[in-house]
């Protein structure tokens, strides 16, 4: 008896009913690996090399389990699915691929390539952004559409093209782990440069989504602009401790006296500040 698969996508679902894999199944041919290339349109960009080293070693020892699927264009064959699998079969100098061969439509191969990442999360949050972006664009649908066929809610959907508004700078921290799609959403509303300011505290201080929600809306209080006001000296002064700290540093004055004052946003924060003024338990 067939193992239950999980729930896919209603798009996925109408393009491949249940009773069609017995039958795709019988019909795996072995296919020249030099025959086959990737798909332009495939949604993940990045595929992680230990993963991928991982994958081969795998392949070398046990073959390929599941073969790929691919479609005809004329001489050669382009993936729909499974090209991390390929691309592990050419490291291990295989020179043939198990492939079941598919007829259809340019719109349905970049839905199943995009489907059978996303449901088997090899996507990380920026690829998966760019990949319903690009099918919006492609097809001429709609976010609730886009959702019907991965079989996630409009909510999320919207949620995670959000990101696509971020830094470069920003993007780049998601998609190496260093910062959550959490995190990226928290800094949406700062402009380019201090949502790149604020990553590398986050990455620095360890921060919650939490914290950097509270700290984001800290950065927006009324009465920021104040600062123009003080004296140029003052400001020159403020910019130089920042610096030194690397934090925030403000000195409020009035005539001969006043406080400087140094943020701090967790507790190895304050002490790696402690450590720069050499002040002892």
């Amino acid at each position: 008896m067939a193992t239950k698969r999980r729930a896919l996508g209603k798009g996925l679902s109408a393009l491949i009913p249940e009773s069609l894999e017995k039958e795709d199944f019988e019909k795996i041919q072995e296919i020249d690996i030099d025959l086959i290339c990737p798909n332009p349109n495939q949604p993940r960009k990045i595929f992680e090399e230990d993963k991928l080293e991982e994958l081969t070693a795998s392949i070398k020892k046990y073959g390929v389990i599941q073969p790929i699927i691919v479609k005809k264009d004329g001489s050669v064959y382009t993936i729909i699915a499974g090209e991390r699998r390929w691309r592990a079969c050419k490291n291990a100098n295989l020179k043939t691929i198990p492939s079941i061969v598919r007829d259809i439509e340019n719109r349905n191969a970049s839905e199943i390539a995009l489907i059978e990442n996303i449901q088997r999360e090899d996507l990380n949050p920026i690829d998966e952004a760019n990949a319903y972006e690009f099918i919006m664009e492609r097809y001429g649908i709609t976010q609730e559409q886009v959702a019907t066929i991965v079989g996630k809610s409009r909510v999320y959907v919207t949620n995670i093209m959000r990101l696509n508004n971020l830094d470069t700078y920003v993007k780049d921290k998601i998609i190496n782990n260093l910062i959550t799609a959490g995190h990226g959403r928290a800094l949406l509303s700062l402009d380019k440069d201090k949502q790149r300011s604020m990553t590398d505290i986050i990455i620095r201080d360890n921060l919650s989504v939490r914290d950097v929600e509270k700290l984001v809306r800290s950065t927006k209080k009324p009465g920021r602009k104040a600062k123009a006001k003080k004296d140029k000296y003052i400001l020159h002064l403020e910019e130089l401790l920042t610096d030194r700290f690397s934090s925030k540093v403000s000195i409020k004055s009035n005539k001969n006296k006043g406080k400087i004052e140094i943020e701090y946003h967790s507790n190895e924060d304050l002490n790696r500040i402690l450590d720069l003024l050499k002040v002892e338990d």
